[in-house]
């Protein structure tokens, strides 16, 4: 654990981590420097056994290559988006200004040509972390506070009574904070790809974690989802 600012800094174990690329002792020597740093590390080598692995299970950070068999990096990138905001580092040799540009068109969050140093790889993904909220002990958004630790999050210093599913619901919101998030991203990232119900369920979680919030802070976006907004 480390201080960052004035606010802790926390690796923990069940930060989730993929890496995606064809070249195994790349992305071997990636997960031996991640897990040197605490964080859970999966690693797959082709395309087609990522994207099972990005509707199977919840990461907190995919580094992803390009050039991969079956389905490449930048089509994997565009369904990832469909259902995921996980912030993406994207890892290749393709270093001209098309790729580049493609991937930051389809939200890649950072990209980094081969080759590179891994322990100032890991360090970039260590950023994501920290800028997604992942890595802070507490995320404050004006009066709002949110522990992921603990599952606590508090408005002006006094405790909001929240189910996991509300929580997990406010802290996505709070993460992407200003944004909208689409009933369908809400749906699948918080009860899962295989869930077999629909819209309704999530609109009844947000109105019950609406009545729990002192302040009108979530906004609707007709036919679209929600939006916390930046200045809770």
């Amino acid at each position: 654990m480390s201080v960052l600012g004035n606010k802790l800094e926390v690796k923990a174990l069940d930060i989730q981590i993929l890496v995606v690329d064809d070249d195994e002792q790349i992305a071997n020597s990636i997960q031996k420097f991640l897990q040197k740093s605490d964080f859970h590390v999966d690693v797959c080598y082709d395309g087609d056994q990522a994207l099972e692995l990005f509707y199977d299970k919840n990461y907190h950070l995919i580094i992803l290559d390009i050039m991969l068999p079956g389905i490449n990096g930048h089509e994997l990138l565009k369904e990832l988006r469909k259902i995921q905001d996980t912030p993406v580092l994207m890892i290749t040799a393709l270093e001209d200004d098309d790729n580049q540009l493609k991937a930051f068109d389809g939200e890649v969050d950072d990209y980094v040509t081969k080759p590179f140093s891994i322990p100032i790889l890991v360090k970039r993904a260590e950023a994501l972390l920290r800028r997604s909220g992942v890595l802070k002990k507490e995320v404050c958004i004006g009066s709002l506070t949110i522990y992921p630790e603990c599952y606590k999050a508090c408005h002006n210093g006094t405790d909001m009574q929240l189910t996991p599913k509300e929580f997990d619901m406010l802290f996505l919101l709070a993460r992407n904070k200003g944004k909208v998030i689409g009933h369908e991203t809400l749906l699948t990232k918080i009860w899962g790809y295989d869930f077999e119900g629909n819209e309704g369920i999530v609109h009844a979680h947000m109105r019950n974690l609406r009545n729990k919030i002192p302040v009108n802070i979530i906004t609707t976006v007709k036919g679209v989802g929600y939006r916390l907004e930046e200045n809770a």
